[in-house]
């Protein structure tokens, strides 16, 4: 690589989606091009798993088009760097320990509670996950594409929050239960109200940073509307671990801005959000009680997940090495408290029941190491000229791992693509980091 490019690589484009002076000839590690036709699956990959447009026209879903674009990718990227004889898969001790959690993943299989169960969810679903994992962390190599990749994921997660909000406003609930919980919108990953809680507060990070490295009045203002869209998003759908993660966001955000030159932002946004306290849905602050006062609950929610958590904890303590099985911590729970077939919410406590002690602190090592490259590299990008762009994806990249880590104390799920995603941006972060330091 030339000097004149060593020297470009960091400068964004005149205007957001404009290919930086280094875009056009990305280079890996081993110095060859990095493949578009690989980046570009990856960002359709991303559209479709939040969009799901296979549910909107039914004639698609026999191609199924999530995978097909995934493998279009991967095929792509590896026969990219076959044919420059580059290797394959970067070694980075993050992708070292997630090859580690699905070892022993593998490993246990024979020993679990049900080997073809656990087998089954290997193969449909963990595969998968860490698939996007490996792939995010190798093709997401430059500075534009952390920035595009960040856009798509903003304007995917729009019709997600503007379906929330709709079937609010319509009294579009989830039949047969006591609480008025909204139907969520029709994708695997967000058609649970919570779940849907959880993406746009994982989304909600990176389109703060978009603002923050936007320029352009206009756009800023069409991104503050999206802000504004996927906060209420997260209200309508009444999840309190939604709400703790939002909290986590906002508080987060208000320690940076304030102590940057942003921090009038900040102020504002209190202001603002005081103001818009007494908007909140009939109800909302009744729900929010339970917090803190499970027993106060009337719909029972918080007492069951408050028993499968003291249930988790016991099958943990009696099988801390081996677990039941990945996948199966709904079959260990019904022998500890009694069938009901429902699974431990909290994503920490997941790992341990199926993966045993050995697989959570592998999780754990993922998501420290994770938060701490995304620490890295603001340290390295504060207050240099031309870096804010990295400095802004990076601080937004952390505090959305950082939300994630709260909300996995009430969530389950932690064998899918919520954390993952985030956790191969925050890879790919560091390596183009370290590309431009090189």
């Amino acid at each position: 690589m030339s000097q004149g490019m060593r020297a470009a690589w960091w400068r964004p484009g005149s205007a957001v989606g404009d290919e930086s002076p280094g875009e056009a000839r990305t280079t890996t590690e081993s110095g060859g091009p990095d493949s578009a036709v690989a980046f570009g699956g990856l960002m359709v990959f991303t559209v479709i798993l939040l969009t799901a447009p296979q549910m909107l026209f039914p004639v698609l879903a026999p191609f199924r088009i999530a995978l097909l674009t995934a493998l279009v990718a991967v095929a792509a990227h590896l026969l990219h760097r076959f044919a420059r004889r580059q290797p394959a898969v970067m070694l980075t001790r993050e992708i070292w320990v997630a090859a580690g959690l699905l070892g022993w993943a593998i490993v246990t299989v024979p020993l679990s509670q049900w080997p073809g169960g656990s087998l089954s969810f290997l193969l449909e679903l963990y595969l998968k996950t860490l698939a996007l994992f490996w792939l995010l962390s190798n093709t997401v190599s430059s500075l534009t594409r952390l920035r595009r990749i960040a856009w798509a994921l903003t304007l995917a997660g729009v019709p997600v929050a503007a379906t929330g909000v709709r079937h609010f406003l319509s009294g579009s609930f989830v039949p047969g239960i006591v609480d008025k919980r909204i139907v969520g919108y029709n994708a695997p990953l967000t058609e649970n109200p919570n779940d849907l809680a959880l993406m746009l507060n994982l989304i909600l990070p990176l389109t703060v940073a978009l603002v923050l490295l936007t320029r352009r009045p206009l756009l800023r203002a069409v991104l503050l509307v999206i802000i504004a869209l996927n906060v209420t998003g997260v209200i309508v759908t009444f999840s309190r671990a939604g709400f703790l993660t939002l909290a986590t966001t906002f508080l987060m955000y208000l320690w940076k801005l304030q102590r940057r030159r942003e921090g009038r932002w900040a102020w504002a946004v209190v202001v603002l959000a005081l103001a818009c306290v007494p908007l909140l849905p009939s109800g909302y602050s009744e729900r929010l009680s339970t917090i803190t006062d499970i027993q106060s609950d009337p719909t029972g929610s918080a007492q069951a997940r408050w028993s499968d958590t003291v249930a988790a904890v016991h099958f943990v303590a009696k099988n801390p090495i081996i677990g039941a099985g990945v996948g199966l911590n709904a079959l260990a729970l019904n022998e500890e408290r009694g069938p009901a077939w429902k699974v431990v919410h909290n994503m920490y406590l997941e790992y341990a029941v199926e993966l045993g002690v050995p697989g959570l602190v592998m999780f754990l090592l993922l998501l420290v190491w994770c938060i701490q490259n995304t620490m890295l590299v603001q340290r390295r990008s504060e207050g240099v000229p031309g870096l804010q762009e990295l400095f802004y994806l990076a601080q937004g990249i952390q505090i959305s791992l950082v939300a994630f880590a709260v909300a996995a104390l009430f969530h389950p799920g932690g064998f899918h693509f919520y954390f993952y995603y985030v956790a191969g941006l925050a890879v790919a972060l560091k390596s183009v980091c370290e590309r431009g330091d090189a």
